[in-house]
């Protein structure tokens, strides 16, 4: 049904050609066979039912999103805004575009290479934008958030989350040890990590100390 309106406009392009240009008799054919030929080649190429410009789908929103960041807000203080570049990298956390976070995000560090936030963060988009691959880039990104604020739990959990999204549990599981063994007996975020640490456990007594294993971003 889509090639009936291009039939139809090369048929009034054959009538306009004929009456209206008043096309001499001993042309129809030549004329004709060059319509004919144009939309025999359309008809082996062409696409009428798709649209003329096509469009990369949208970056899809993902409750994974916000709970990413979410977690991250945790480990920091509430009363401390975040720079302006992290927080315009959080919006683009949350509609998907990390690549966009993550180049916010360097802004960030190039201004304030102290901000310890800016450099969780960068790692995670990075992260994210690897569809879960702990890289090179978003270690570095977490050591120098390390670095920074030496025995602040926010690298070296998402570290671990890292390690776990990409395959390696056991390596996880030693990070967050290590983690609740120097942790403060008052640290807030102290009893989810042991949580999350016994449910680890279990699952590296199913699956072996280096099974695949799929976990949520947060």
């Amino acid at each position: 049904m889509s090639f009936i309106p291009i039939l139809a406009l090369a048929a009034g392009v054959f009538l306009f050609a004929t009456f209206a240009l008043k096309l001499p008799r001993a042309g129809w054919t030549l004329f004709g066979a060059a319509l004919l030929f144009g939309l025999t080649g359309y008809a082996l190429q062409g696409s009428p039912g798709y649209a003329g410009a096509p469009k990369s789908g949208a970056p899809a929103l993902s409750e994974d999103n916000f709970a990413m960041i979410d977690a991250r807000r945790e480990f920091f203080d509430p009363t401390t805004v975040p720079s302006r570049f992290v927080t315009v990298s959080d919006g683009f956390s949350r509609n998907g575009q990390f690549q966009d976070a993550a180049n916010m995000l360097r802004n960030a560090v190039a201004e304030n290479p102290g901000d310890t936030e800016a450099w969780v963060a960068l790692g995670n988009a990075i992260i994210e934008h690897a569809d879960g691959t702990l890289t090179p880039a978003a270690l570095y990104a977490y050591s120098r958030a390390d670095r920074i604020s030496p025995g602040h739990p926010a690298a070296s959990y998402f570290l671990g989350v890292g390690l776990l999204r990409s395959g390696r549990p056991g390596e996880a599981r030693g990070v967050w040890a290590d983690m609740l063994e120097n942790a403060p007996e008052d640290a807030g975020w102290k009893p989810q990590l042991e949580d999350r640490l016994q449910r680890l456990d279990q699952l590296l007594t199913q699956i072996g100390p280096q099974g695949p294993v799929a976990v949520p971003a947060q």
